[in-house]
């Protein structure tokens, strides 16, 4: 019985630290925090009323997550990545999101095919309505992130999830650079993408998908200022 009080705090400590969790990957993933940005864990547990204890394990948990990092002597912020680093990340998502397609697509039950269509008709509709960033990019997540989810291998799944994570900032840049002009080209590779998913075809799913993400990856290259943009809250 004397072990209650103490069961009752670590549950109390793990809701805690998930609030925390949850508000800070909102905000990282929405650009609130930006790259480079230091994550002060007294403001943050002052902001929830905590001690730091709870700030410190949720932090540890976005560390995995790829959203945040911890540095020396200076504490934690959202990682600040160069040029270089997110090719080479992009070089990963194209090699190893194909697989994680191929993973998935025998074993994607049609409701969750279903929704994959209606979420790039919400795509093309916002982008007919003049389209929001934000929007755009929880949709696309939803998107691709969706048709990998019957991929159960580990540590793949989350090595998918946590390189998405890592780009964020990355793809949100480009985006509001490029705006309404390119969405042409998303929303066709998306819709070919979609009908491979659905005639459950896996080389044409998989050729669609790895061009999608080079094409991206290469378009990122031509845009060094998206590199200094990012840099800004370092």
């Amino acid at each position: 019985m004397s072990a209650a009080p103490d069961d009752d705090a670590v549950a109390a400590g793990t809701v805690a630290s998930e609030r925390v969790a949850n508000f800070l990957r909102q905000a990282i993933l929405a650009g609130d925090i930006q790259p480079g940005e230091r994550i002060r864990q007294e403001d943050i547990a002052e902001r929830f009323g905590t001690s730091r204890l709870p700030v410190r394990e949720a932090l540890r948990m976005l560390e995995i997550e790829g959203l945040t990092e911890n540095l020396a002597n200076k504490g934690a912020r959202v990682p600040l990545l160069s040029a270089h680093q997110v090719d080479v990340v992009y070089r990963m998502r194209e090699s190893l999101e194909p697989l994680a397609l191929t993973e998935s697509i025998p074993r994607l039950d049609s409701a969750t095919v279903a929704r994959l269509a209606e979420i790039q008709e919400e795509i093309e509709a916002d982008a007919e309505s003049g389209g929001h960033v934000q929007r755009f990019l929880d949709l696309d997540r939803q998107f691709h992130l969706g048709s990998y989810e019957a991929c159960t291998i580990e540590p793949l799944a989350s090595t998918v999830t946590r390189l998405w994570n890592t780009t964020q900032p990355y793809r949100r840049a480009f985006v509001e650079l490029t705006g309404a002009r390119r969405m042409w080209i998303v929303n066709a590779e998306h819709r070919l993408l979609l009908d491979a998913i659905e005639r459950r075809d896996v080389e044409d799913a998989v050729n669609t998908l790895r061009g999608h993400i080079r094409r991206t990856r290469v378009e990122l290259e031509g845009h060094p200022e998206i590199f200094r943009k990012t840099s800004q809250g370092r």
